[in-house]
């Protein structure tokens, strides 16, 4: 079914976007369970064949805003995804079963590919800003071994401003055990996480990335209710699952590279010049000049 939606998206970035979002809204609206669970374990990887900061790319982003928020539904919450709008959060989800609250949310996804992230990629500042008066918790999902494997200002970030960092593998795993928000089982203490390691004094703001995942990743199997050695099992199987769409994604590049070398010197030179955009650089020069004429 990913593979599904990833050609759906092929087919329709190119047209209208607000039509396109519907055909998308609808898919994840009526896939199964068990599709929208496959879908959940894929999406945080954008595979290479979307082209990178395209429309296809922008679709796919909101169709993991679309996935996200069905995935707030299935955890018991009532949830959208709202429309295109600056400086806001991508998805809003309240508790519908008494216990009073509401949270925003934002999804992230990133390539294989890509290396180099820094705290501006996460926005944990922002996403607490976007939550203003109204709503009490902020949530972030990002693929799990794409967070900061070293230092980073983000987990400091997330405590000081009570941001929830959670991961696609995290809702993966709340999705496989069937975990639900009822009358007698909350799910607030997940999204009021950070509050609580913030307030735990035993955690180093300084070592905050050293204590943040592994204390989410406790307090996930407690929802579950699984024990830790159960959890580290199961989310071994998506580092297992991670080789294999990383082999996937170093084949498509392959294929790339064999197109490559049949390409004639005139394509070569083409694509080329396509790639570095040198056309579009020499008609951004020209606009300006255009305008500075205008001034005379």
């Amino acid at each position: 079914m990913f593979l599904k939606m990833v050609q759906l998206i092929h087919t329709i970035s190119k047209g209208d976007f607000k039509e396109a979002v519907k055909k998308i809204r609808e898919l994840v609206d009526n896939v199964n369970y068990d599709d929208l669970c496959e879908i959940t374990k894929n999406i945080g990887m954008i595979p290479e064949n979307i082209e990178h900061d395209s429309s296809e790319e922008k679709m796919y982003s909101k169709a993991s805003d679309i996935i996200l928020a069905r995935c707030f539904r299935e955890l018991g919450l009532a949830a959208r995804a709202l429309d295109e709008r600056a400086d806001s959060a991508d998805i809003l989800a309240e508790s519908i079963r008494g216990y009073n609250y509401s949270l925003v949310a934002d999804a992230k996804c990133f390539r294989l590919s890509r290396t180099a992230k820094n705290q501006k990629d996460f926005k944990v500042s922002n996403l607490s800003d976007w939550r203003g008066s109204e709503n009490e918790y902020a949530v972030l999902v990002a693929p799990y071994f794409q967070y900061p494997q070293t230092k980073s200002q983000i987990y400091s970030k997330a405590l000081e401003h009570n941001v929830c960092l959670l991961t696609w593998e995290h809702l993966s795993l709340l999705l496989k055990y069937n975990v639900k928000e009822t009358e007698i089982f909350s799910l607030e203490s997940l999204w009021n996480a950070s509050q609580m390691m913030a307030r735990d004094k035993k955690l180093a703001y300084a070592n905050a990335q050293m204590c943040f995942l592994p204390k989410m990743d406790e307090l996930i199997a407690k929802k579950i209710g699984i024990d830790m050695p159960r959890y580290h099992q199961d989310l071994e199987k998506y580092k297992t699952f991670i080789l294999y769409r990383g082999r996937c994604e170093i084949g498509f590049w392959e294929k790339e590279i064999e197109k490559i070398k049949e390409y004639s010197r005139e394509k070569a030179i083409e694509e080329l010049i396509a790639a570095k955009k040198l056309n579009e650089k020499i008609g951004a020069i020209k606009g300006y000049l255009s305008k500075l004429k205008t001034q005379e």
